[in-house]
């Protein structure tokens, strides 16, 4: 096999690989060896037929496809490793020449990974996100605390209020006719909540069980059912169940009940304040790590090959199968249930598969530019908590580790690292 490497705009390459007419026989024998059970010609047992007979028959090219594709995946792996380029795209292949007697010749067409011209990366501002934990934000999260750990309880001495939970019949009428779809019984509604129409919800206060009511709406002009669009409607109702939530009395004993570390109502406001201290200062940390990482790319130039943008959005699509996947739905049903197709979901990940690259390749970028490395000791110390998470023994991790999945994990550490960097370096204001 012989190799031309070609370098082209745009960090593309082309390969021109040539293998040899020994090599280009010996693919069609093993094609006409692979085949020959399927070919039968009178005067032969099937699986029988000469090669010469086959060729004389159906042309010499009735094995070349087969012989073209072992070749191929032969003769570009070999190139793959001896061309030196970090490829990062499928080839896109081209046969020049496949001819009985003559050297194999066809290109391969591939992206390079592209160098990166690094901007400002060090100093970067960012907004200055404040962690102070206001009283009224204290009160806000335990009242959703009350909300959490409240019980319906149900009224029968009064009539419905707003935001009472009630079940009810109604039938829909326009012009005095019932129109399909506008029924339903033992309906479960919260008053307020805006399920219905604007308007339904708010007539339904005053209402008592069991006794009928007419609610009186206007359906808005985009309704989704054309045909009820802008039309006045009357809507016959019957109240069957009043539920209303009974939130826990704010005293020690709910926190007692609701904190494993508090026993009053004064160490549970102090328990809630510093969980949300945390939470924000967690926010804030990750929103200083965006805001740095991002204003970093925005000032590096790449050029990134669009076949590399192709392939990272392919990858992005088949994670998202694998993930519906496991909710039982197939591809081809998610795609019928939202009108999306391959091309369009495809067309729509490349955005974000070009935004996932430029980022990647300008950490590893401030990565070599700081001479950040991971050593084997930081690998175990990262491959042991792994284990730990894992609940599982790190040799016995290790053991599934070949050298190339430990190399990009050394890779991942030191982008990790390197947003570390370039996150304390930046100043907020």
């Amino acid at each position: 096999m012989s190799l031309q490497v070609e370098k082209l705009e745009h960090n593309m390459a082309k390969l021109t690989i040539e293998v040899s007419a020994d090599e280009v026989e010996k693919a069609l024998q093993a094609a006409y060896l692979k085949e020959r059970s399927k070919i039968s010609l009178p005067g032969f047992r099937k699986g029988k037929v000469p090669r010469q007979m086959i060729e004389k028959m159906y042309g010499p090219e009735v094995f070349y496809d087969e012989a073209a594709n072992h070749m191929i995946s032969e003769a570009y792996g070999k190139a793959y490793d001896e061309c030196e380029l970090e490829i990062v795209s499928q080839p896109k292949i081209e046969v020049t020449q496949l001819e009985k007697g003559k050297p194999f010749i066809f290109t391969a067409e591939v992206a390079v990974k592209p160098a990166v011209e690094l901007g400002e990366y060090k100093g970067l501002k960012v907004d200055k996100i404040s962690t102070e934990v206001t009283d009224e934000e204290v009160d806000q999260e335990i009242e959703r605390e009350r909300e959490r750990n409240a019980r319906t309880v149900e009224v029968t001495d009064r009539a419905v209020q707003d935001k009472d939970q009630v079940v009810l019949d109604f039938e829909g009428f326009v012009d005095g006719e019932a129109f399909e779809g506008g029924k339903g019984e033992k309906y479960p509604l919260t008053i307020g909540s805006g399920s219905f129409i604007p308007g339904f919800e708010e007539q339904l206060i005053g209402a008592e069980i069991g006794k009928e009511v007419e609610v009186n709406v206007t359906f808005p002009e985009d309704y989704q059912a054309k045909d009820l669009a802008g039309k006045a409607a009357v809507f016959k109702c019957t109240v069957h169940e009043i539920k209303v939530k009974e939130l826990p009395e704010l005293d020690d004993e709910f926190a007692s009940d609701v904190s494993e570390e508090s026993e009053t109502l004064e160490e549970y406001k102090a328990e809630v304040k510093g969980k949300l201290k945390e939470r924000k200062e967690n926010d804030a940390k990750q929103k200083k790590e965006d805001q740095a990482v991002e204003k970093a790319v925005e000032n590096a130039q790449i050029d990134i090959p669009e076949p590399m943008i192709d392939l990272q959005a392919r990858q992005m699509a088949d994670d998202f199968a694998r993930r519906i996947m496991q909710q039982g739905l197939t591809l081809e049903q998610y795609f019928q249930f939202t009108g999306l197709s391959e091309e369009k979901m495809m067309e729509e990940l490349k955005p974000q598969a070009e935004k996932r690259i430029r980022t990647r390749l300008v950490l590893e970028a401030v990565a070599a530019a700081e001479n950040i490395e991971v050593s084997d000791e930081r690998l175990d110390e990262e491959l042991k908590k792994m284990a730990e998470s894992y609940q599982m023994e790190v040799e016995k991790l290790k053991e599934f580790m070949g050298e190339n999945e430990k190399k990009q994990m050394k890779e991942d550490i030191a982008v990790q690292d390197a947003v570390t960097f370039i996150t304390e370096a930046a100043v907020e204001e």
